[in-house]
């Protein structure tokens, strides 16, 4: 979230970016709450002072004529405290609620926008295959060489469910190895993180557990939710914790299962496993130090290139536009692969700095080493491999005529073989 300080004194420009990110709240009212909040505050601050006042009076000797007057007044400044301090906790409540809304500020260079279709393409990475037969998409070619059960996992745990099956298991097994051994060699440590976390780590990271609009599913009669990322797992690992300035940068890279409700998804763009509601994916996760938050973007940016190069996949590289980047993020990339069954890029990582927005929320810090004061810490985070939407892209633009599919040498696996072999 944003600091309240910085609302104050940037109201206009907090407002305009609210704007320009599709956020519809009302700002002036923030500010009215917040006014009003500090003024019961002070009256607190004085009604307690004055009781203070009192009771060292009262420590003294006295007479009982002396004494039952501030007994008295002690008596009706409790009520007062009492009564400014209900209507205070409401106010606070709502001021909150509404700062905790309110987006993060916005990169210069993010193109201003209000859907993805406004996104703006940076370059092309690879070549486009042309096929001298008719291409398929991945559900046919994956239901061929029965590498998929759509049907089964239906009839187990619901539509967008799905088992995967044969050497589809050993090809997600692979990416996840060809990945997390990437990582580790670029200084990343390695975790397999719980599938599930608090409402309130959630919270901190920016997705909201509850309510309609939610992508989350959450475990009755508990504090507890299914992750849809493990930047969720990962980002909360630090919560309410100092740490070293010379530590920084710290770099984890996250293995999980990810769940999301993908409420309102359907049609064919959303076909097969391009939108499901449980896949696992590794995920980069990065604490740095504010100075350094941008040169680190660009660098899990790097990474996430060179992962898609070493995969042989065709992609894009396209900076977020404002409407697209989501409360915490100060800037986001994606990278989009061409998937012939869609005949179109279609997204597969992404990868945002969210500056301090999350190490507000969730209380993560560092002792800075010059002014001896703790600070937030930024944070970053990307994905390396989301394994459903790489299993599109591998076996879409890995496809030959005979059905086979080629897959990339990185991997260590053999090409899948055409049907019967």
């Amino acid at each position: 979230m944003l600091d309240l300080k910085l609302i104050r004194s940037q109201s206009e420009a907090i407002a305009e970016n609210c704007k320009n990110r599709n956020v519809d709240l009302d700002v002036p009212e923030l500010l009215r709450l917040d006014e009003e909040v500090r003024g019961l505050n002070t009256q607190l601050d004085t009604i307690r002072q004055q009781r203070n006042e009192i009771s060292n009076r009262m420590k003294k000797p006295l007479s009982n004529e002396e004494r039952q007057p501030l007994i008295e007044q002690s008596k009706s400044l409790r009520d007062e405290e009492s009564r400014i301090e209900e209507k205070f906790r409401g106010l606070k409540e709502q001021r909150d609620e509404i700062q905790r809304m309110i987006p993060n500020l916005t990169h210069p260079d993010s193109p201003i926008g209000r859907t993805d279709e406004d996104n703006l393409p940076l370059r092309e990475v690879g070549k486009v295959p042309e096929y001298d037969f008719e291409a398929k998409d991945h559900v046919e070619l994956m239901e061929a060489l029965d590498l998929v059960d759509f049907e089964g996992g239906a009839k187990v745990a619901g539509q967008k469910f799905y088992y995967l099956k044969n050497q589809a298991v050993f090809l997600e097994l692979a990416l996840a190895n060809y990945a997390l051994n990437l990582l580790r060699e670029e200084g990343f440590t390695p975790f397999m993180t719980p599938d599930l976390a608090r409402n309130q780590i959630l919270d901190g990271i920016g997705f909201n557990p509850r309510g309609e609009e939610t992508q989350i599913y959450s475990i009755e009669n508990s504090d507890l939710s299914l992750i849809a990322t493990a930047e969720i797992t990962l980002g909360g690992l630090l919560a309410n914790q100092i740490i070293e300035a010379d530590q920084l940068p710290l770099l984890y890279a996250g293995l999980s299962h990810c769940y999301r409700t993908e409420a309102g998804a359907a049609g064919r763009e959303s076909r097969g496993l391009y939108r499901v509601h449980q896949f696992s994916k590794i995920e980069m996760f990065a604490f740095t130090h504010p100075d350094e938050s941008e040169a680190m973007h660009e660098r899990m940016r790097e990474i996430e290139e060179r992962i898609y190069q070493d995969l042989e996949v065709p992609f894009r590289v396209v900076d977020n536009c404002t409407g697209d980047l989501g409360s915490p993020a100060y800037r986001k990339y994606d990278l989009e692969a061409w998937m012939p069954g869609r005949g179109k890029w279609g997204e597969i990582t992404s990868t945002s700095n969210c500056t301090d927005y999350q190490s507000r929320r969730l209380n993560i810090r560092f002792k800075d080493p010059q002014t001896g004061s703790n600070r937030f810490v930024h944070m970053l985070n990307g994905t390396a491999v989301a394994v459903s939407r790489t299993l599109i892209a591998l076996i879409e633009n890995g496809q030959r005529a005979d059905g086979s599919i080629r897959l990339p040498s990185c991997l260590g696996i053999p090409d899948i073989p055409a049907p019967g072999v």
